[in-house]
């Protein structure tokens, strides 16, 4: 009888020893180099976002486009990685002082507002994030800048704490015009509009000044 138990008690050791192992990490595969470029690992950056980086549910993600359109889109994250994918190797400023040489790849935003037949009165889109956090760039500094919405960095699928699962590139624009965690795009009209920086005294140019 005590060796009966003595087996059983050992067999439920094995299954409770085999279900307490954590997955092995295989390593990155992210890019390092580009071009002769030193490239900055996401994993290095600060996380400053204004509520901390929010939980997506990819099950029931959508990013809507919509205010001044004729035909309001809605698409899934799968939907939007069937449009032509594009690179780029950009630099984000942030206002805090430190900047990040990344290689960001992506969607052109174009691509997904024309979809929606933008009316001609817009002059600008508005960017919804998941946080709440908002901010806006000109209708025609996206068309001329082939402005990206990234969904992979250095070779790799965004991570959550840089906006996963879109991230504005706004190349030479102040971090802040980066927004992350993307929801929505709306087309305005409203030239002006001024998100969650720039309500508290950030320029909404927000351009990177060269020396």
């Amino acid at each position: 009888m005590k060796r009966r138990i003595a087996v059983v008690f050992f067999l439920l050791l094995l299954i409770v020893s085999g279900c307490a192992q954590q997955p092995q990490s295989l390593g990155t595969n992210e890019i390092t180099d580009y071009q002769g470029q030193r490239l900055t690992s996401a994993a290095t950056l600060p996380e400053n976002s204004i509520k901390g980086p929010p939980s997506m549910n990819m099950e029931t993600y959508r990013l809507k486009v919509d205010g001044l359109v004729n035909s309001p889109q809605s698409y899934s994250y799968q939907e939007i990685l069937q449009n032509t994918p594009y690179t780029k190797l950009i630099v984000l400023h942030c206002v805090e002082g430190w900047d990040a040489a990344i290689l960001w790849e992506g969607v052109k935003i174009s691509d997904l507002i024309e979809s929606a037949q933008v009316q001609p009165q817009c002059n600008t889109v508005i960017f919804h994030s998941a946080d709440g956090y908002t901010t806006s760039l000109p209708l025609a500094y996206i068309r001329e800048n082939d402005i990206l919405l990234a969904f992979k960095e250095n070779g790799e699928v965004l991570p959550n704490t840089l906006g996963y699962p879109f991230i504005v590139v706004a190349e030479n624009k102040l971090g802040y015009k980066w927004a992350r965690w993307v929801t929505e795009l709306e087309l305005s009209d409203n030239s002006e509009y001024k998100g969650f920086w720039e309500q508290r005294g950030y320029s909404n140019q927000a351009d990177i000044k060269s020396n």
